[in-house]
């Protein structure tokens, strides 16, 4: 398949939404203010040059779930998007493996003070002392496999057929770390590779079989699954780059743990209220203690990092989740502390503050509204 060169650009960062369909009560009567202002942001970003094709906005509370969208899912045929359509969360998918990993310690099975050498072989002696807890809040200081030049080569040479989930760390020419385990922030797509990794090693089965039995399916995630290959599940919201559908353009498994993840907008933000419960009170302590680092891209508001998971503070108020971006796709999920609210924001494009700054701080204003519109609060002075 021929490639435009903005999109062959965009695949050194794989894993790296008319106005509104709506269900539930919140269908019912006139739109809190905020409610309104997401719209207008939503129909403005859509409008704008470069702007994506579809933006969809799935809010969950106890009463139920509004979904919220403009655009359309396919281009082509003009089909409006739904909560159900199909689509890649990007690095989203590290909020899953992250919590793969936590219900195995949960459990018993693994230890966040366990090593990569307790649990792996194979990797260079300078990993062995990196734990999964330093994995999971990005503080290992391994270098980004997806940065690679000789990872972009191969990406792009082979779109189709990816490498096994460890030979992607193989594309690293300088394995580091770059500082010393724990004393820094760096996000790295390399450490959810390596997480996924030792929950295989210390549950004894495929990382994908993992993340069904332990997450998708006690969360009921019917529509949510980590396939290797890049087809996508009908329906589906369509991934562009600019006039290019390039939606099944890459295998997921590229980047399989890191950012492979397929979902709904429905499922991703019943995942994200979800997860929580799932986990031992003293496991989920340990990760809601944070320290200064962004996902990529930013999310809303001031953001810190925990383990698997960033906090985010608006000035709406407080949420936990993740963002992501892959070709075609720029993803947002975040919850209340508690799980009762949770939303899920996408769009259908890659938009990232490299790529279009402009467009991407519109995006941002829409997490953030999308925020508000969750928490339906008054903005603070």
């Amino acid at each position: 398949m021929a490639l435009s060169r903005r999109t062959v650009l965009k695949l050194g960062a794989l894993g790296t939404v008319g106005c509104a369909a709506v269900t539930g009560r919140a269908a019912a009567g006139e739109s809190p203010p905020v409610e309104r202002a997401l719209r207008d942001a939503m129909r403005e970003l859509h409008a704008a040059p470069g702007g994506p094709p579809a933006i969809t906005v799935a809010i969950r509370r106890d009463h139920g779930t509004a979904f919220h969208s403009v655009g359309v899912s396919d281009v082509a045929t003009g089909r409006k998007p739904r909560a159900g359509d199909h689509m890649r969360v990007a690095s989203v998918a590290k909020a899953f493996s992250a919590a793969t990993a936590l219900v195995l310690v949960s459990r018993g099975r693994l230890g966040l003070d366990d090593t990569v050498g307790q649990r792996l072989d194979g990797f260079p002696p300078r990993w062995s002392g990196v734990t999964l807890r330093q994995l999971l809040g990005h503080t290992s200081g391994i270098p980004d496999f997806s940065r690679s030049p000789r990872f972009v080569e191969a990406l792009v040479a082979s779109l189709q057929d990816p490498p096994p989930p460890r030979a992607l760390l193989g594309y690293l020419d300088d394995p580091g770390p770059d500082f010393p385990p724990g004393t820094r922030y760096a996000y790295s797509n390399s450490d959810n590779i390596l997480v996924a990794l030792m929950c295989e090693a210390a549950a004894g089965a495929r990382y994908e079989d993992l993340l069904q039995r332990l997450v998708t399916q006690p969360l009921n995630l019917l529509s949510t699954s980590l396939p290797r290959g890049s087809a996508l599940p009908e329906p589906f919201l369509h991934g562009y780059d600019g006039d290019e559908d390039v939606s099944r353009l890459v295998a997921a498994g590229w980047s399989w743990a890191s950012g492979g993840v397929v979902s709904t907008p429905a499922d991703l933000a019943r995942f994200i209220a979800g997860y929580r419960d799932l986990l031992h009170p003293a496991v989920r302590a340990a990760q809601l203690t944070f320290r200064p680092g962004g996902s990529e891209p930013p999310g809303p508001g001031t953001n810190a990092a925990g383990l698997g998971i960033f906090r985010y503070d608006t000035r709406y108020g407080r949420v936990y989740g993740h963002t992501g971006n892959t070709p075609g796709y720029t993803q947002f999920a975040a919850a209340t502390r508690d799980g009762r609210r949770a939303v899920a924001v996408s769009a259908t494009a890659q938009i990232t503050p490299g790529s279009d700054p402009v467009l991407f701080e519109r995006l941002r204003g829409i997490y953030e509204l999308a925020v508000g519109a969750l928490l339906q609060t008054s903005v603070r002075s």
